[in-house]
């Protein structure tokens, strides 16, 4: 099943801030420093469009970018948003299925790759991969488990949670980190937030 977060868009902010404080959005900005000035840009699964706020204050003006979310209250919350000068499509479908008739320098996930499985996220990364120049780079926020015993159990509570209002079909995390070395990247920056339980990283496209 397709992630869809229809049923939480009303209240998807406002429980993130409760749980995480301001963590998913200074994990997201760290990411928006190494996208280029006047980029071709691929937004995938950006959720209530507070990423494009985040985008416009780093850059007023100048990017192109390919909005694409499955939840149309998603898409709804993301259209208005400020977007300062930027050229934006905004699709309601899936990231991968985008054909953008140009290609890509840069595809960012905020919060995406965990609603797949290990071999969805594989194939996910395939298909965008087609429309990524060589050189271009992959901007990814996610979770990550690394030994502490409460990041397990957050995860599993956050999983339950979505799952019961239908919006995602998996129940763990996928090995986010081994996808990106086996569809040949190389991670040139990353950073983590909230006690390493949330990872940003930049990996290039080889």
């Amino acid at each position: 099943m397709a992630a869809n977060y229809n049923n939480a868009a009303w209240f998807y902010d406002r429980l993130s801030r409760l749980v995480f404080g301001n963590r998913l959005l200074q994990a997201q900005e760290f990411l928006l420093d190494y996208i280029p000035a006047n980029s071709h840009v691929l937004i995938a699964g950006g959720g209530t469009g507070k990423i494009l706020e985040l985008l416009t204050h780093r850059h007023p003006a100048g990017l192109t970018i390919i909005y694409a979310e499955v939840s149309e209250k998603m898409i709804a919350l993301s259209e208005k948003r400020h977007t300062g000068g930027h050229h934006i499509t905004f699709v309601t479908g899936a990231a991968e299925e985008v054909q953008p008739g140009f290609p890509f320098d840069v595809i960012l996930a905020p919060f995406l790759l965990d609603n797949f499985s290990d071999n969805d996220l594989q194939t996910f990364l395939q298909q965008a991969n087609v429309h990524l120049k060589p050189g271009g780079l992959w901007l990814c926020a996610d979770f990550q488990l690394n030994g502490k015993w409460w990041q397990p159990v957050l995860l599993k509570t956050m999983y339950l949670f979505f799952k019961l209002l239908g919006c995602v079909g998996v129940t763990k995390l996928p090995d986010i980190a081994g996808a990106f070395q086996g569809a040949q990247h190389t991670c040139i920056a990353q950073k983590n937030f909230y006690g390493n339980f949330i990872h940003a990283a930049v990996y290039k496209k080889t």
